[in-house]
């Protein structure tokens, strides 16, 4: 039976749930970490799945606030509609009295044995062909150590890249977790959370970018180790970029999709032109 990836506690209240939040599932430099936004989206969507007992479709996340080691997330969920099929849930989570992320979702399933997938994997080397990212330090014991990221198309460094940008905004991965935790909707909530990574492989800069939200839609769930993470950037303005990310199996199947908005950050201190 395999760990879950983080700790979300149940209480006597079926409708409540909390994460106690520890530098595992958190990033940011030391003294400063906050909870990593999928980990946020991901216990979410796992309590609505827990409260519902249904499978989630979809589940956007808003981001309002940091919430920081050692406090405790509570997560209420709130169902607003169960159907026959279908339940339509929000979760509410905060520390205190501080909202830190709201989240809505749809859950459920259809008895329609129609399955079609038109989306096809980019061409990739396989994860153990593909350079392990350097963006990251693995030693640091934050969400980024539990968390294997290798580059299979595009740069994912902190430096400046020499030829300037990318010509398509496009940034390919392969992600898993280091310690065997199942690739589920909750992991790959966490993935997904990935995106705002491919901003400085888009603009050839040592940068990056907060999530103001992190939309994921699931397709159909497959046993696979890695996840190929097929990100692109498809435009900034007004200091903020907008980008999208379909998640694959190994053998291809498309488990979801994913965007995001972030406000761009730009870390290197070449000047603007």
């Amino acid at each position: 039976m395999t760990q879950p990836f983080f700790d979300l506690r149940a209480t006597h209240n079926p409708h409540r749930w909390y994460l106690p939040l520890t530098p595992e599932v958190c990033v940011g430099p030391p003294g400063k970490q906050f909870m990593f936004g999928g980990v946020g989206m991901a216990a979410a969507v796992a309590a609505m799945e827990r409260t519902c007992g249904r499978p989630v479709i979809w589940a956007t996340a808003q981001y309002l606030s940091y919430a920081r080691p050692p406090s405790v997330v509570d997560v209420d969920v709130r169902v607003a509609v169960a159907g026959r099929h279908t339940s339509q849930a929000r979760v509410i989570a905060h520390v205190g009295d501080q909202e830190i992320l709201t989240v809505n979702a749809a859950l459920g399933e259809r008895p329609l044995p129609v399955v079609r997938q038109w989306a096809v994997a980019p061409h990739a080397p396989p994860p153990e062909a593909c350079e392990e990212s350097e963006r990251w330090d693995p030693t640091n014991p934050d969400l980024h150590s539990r968390v294997e990221v290798r580059l299979a198309r595009g740069s994912h460094n902190r430096t400046a890249h020499p030829d300037g940008g990318s010509p398509d905004g496009r940034l390919v991965l392969w992600i898993r977790p280091r310690h065997g935790e199942a690739v589920d909707p909750a992991m790959l909530a966490i993935m997904a959370d990935h995106i705002p990574s491919a901003v400085g492989a888009a603009l050839g800069r040592d940068a990056g970018g907060n999530s103001l939200d992190n939309t994921l839609r699931l397709l159909r769930l497959v046993s696979t180790e890695w996840v190929l993470c097929d990100t692109t950037i498809v435009g900034i303005a007004g200091g903020v970029a907008h980008g999208a990310m379909r998640l694959y199996a190994q053998d291809g199947t498309l488990m979801a999709t994913a965007s995001q908005s972030m406000i761009v950050r730009i870390h290197d201190r070449r000047e603007e032109r």
